[in-house]
């Protein structure tokens, strides 16, 4: 049943999902677990689903940091190392059904002096999505209140329309309510947010 005033959406051309950095040390157990990470497997792997079926473009995100990058504790950052390039660590997650034909996949802070939340930060991603047609991103992943918010910023700063899932993102809230205080941020910026029911079959 949808939320009060909700609407459904409806997929089509010129929309693309984007699947933001669910790697294996961000999912419990992981060198930088987000509490309950895990939990947006399944959510995401419904808007996997949807977006395959119909054809739409698919990226997904994934940090892939050299071992002394600058967002490491040993290098003035906040961060215990993590998503190490080539290491399990930075494996997308096992049981995120992504389709291998379709997947597009965008590696973010591969410099070792230089951070990047975003996954239109130092990529060619925007470069991508134009080529495609893109003009609505639906984005979901790990975490809320870092990676997720910063790329949807800068997807509507881009000038794209932005399509939050909120059942498919968790936060590390390294402050309470860090997730919370994300999502009204992206809302208060132009995002719009969904969830499963409200995506027309």
């Amino acid at each position: 049943m949808l939320p009060q005033g909700a609407h459904t959406l409806t997929l089509g051309l010129g929309d693309a999902l984007i699947v933001v950095d669910v790697q294996n040390d961000f999912l419990p157990g992981g060198s930088l677990a987000v509490p309950h990470g895990d939990e947006v497997i399944p959510a995401l792997n419904r808007y996997l689903d949807a977006f395959a079926r119909r054809g739409l473009p698919i990226f997904a995100t994934r940090d892939w940091h050299p071992p002394n990058h600058c967002s490491f504790q040993a290098y003035g950052g906040p961060w215990p190392p993590h998503c190490v390039a080539g290491s399990e660590g930075a494996a997308l997650a096992f049981g995120l059904e992504l389709p291998a034909s379709m997947t597009l996949i965008t590696l973010k802070g591969t410099q070792p002096d230089k951070d990047a939340y975003s996954a239109f930060d130092g990529t060619d991603l925007d470069v991508r999505l134009r080529v495609q047609r893109v003009g609505r991103v639906f984005v979901g992943g790990l975490a809320t209140d870092y990676c997720v918010l910063c790329t949807v910023e800068d997807g509507l700063k881009a000038g794209y329309a932005v399509i939050l899932l909120q059942d498919a993102i968790r936060a590390v809230n390294v402050k309470p309510d860090d997730g919370a205080r994300a999502e009204a941020e992206m809302i208060r910026r132009g995002a719009i947010p969904i969830r499963w029911e409200m995506l027309a079959e």
